[in-house]
């Protein structure tokens, strides 16, 4: 076998698997507009912003997901105080539905 006949049997079965990813993964595109991604992008982007503008919260202690306009606070936090003022900014941003906090944990 040459190696032309090699390297269109691998592109081939690339091309296969990067269809086979793309069609994997519509379902869950399908759900959602480009619009809405782009929308909680720009949301968890102002909530970086005010966190890491804001002296009481560690922006890098706590990550932010946002789907839907729902946003989920994951991390580990110092202080009741701090916690509580993560909330504050997150439920304070322009495009916020809700907020959840069930994974925003106190260091102890």
């Amino acid at each position: 076998m040459g190696v032309g006949r090699r390297h269109d049997r691998w592109t081939g079965l690339l091309w296969a698997l990067c269809a086979l990813l793309l069609v994997s993964t519509l379902p869950a595109w399908a759900q959602r507009s480009v619009g809405d991604v782009i929308d909680d992008s720009l949301i968890t982007t102002k909530i970086k912003a005010r966190f890491a503008a804001d002296p009481q919260v560690s922006a890098l202690a706590i990550n932010i997901d946002t789907v839907n306009g729902i946003v989920s606070l994951t991390g580990v936090v110092d202080s009741e105080q701090a916690r509580q003022r993560a909330i504050e900014l997150a439920q304070g941003t322009e495009g916020v539905k809700q907020v959840n906090t069930q994974n925003l944990h106190l260091r102890q």
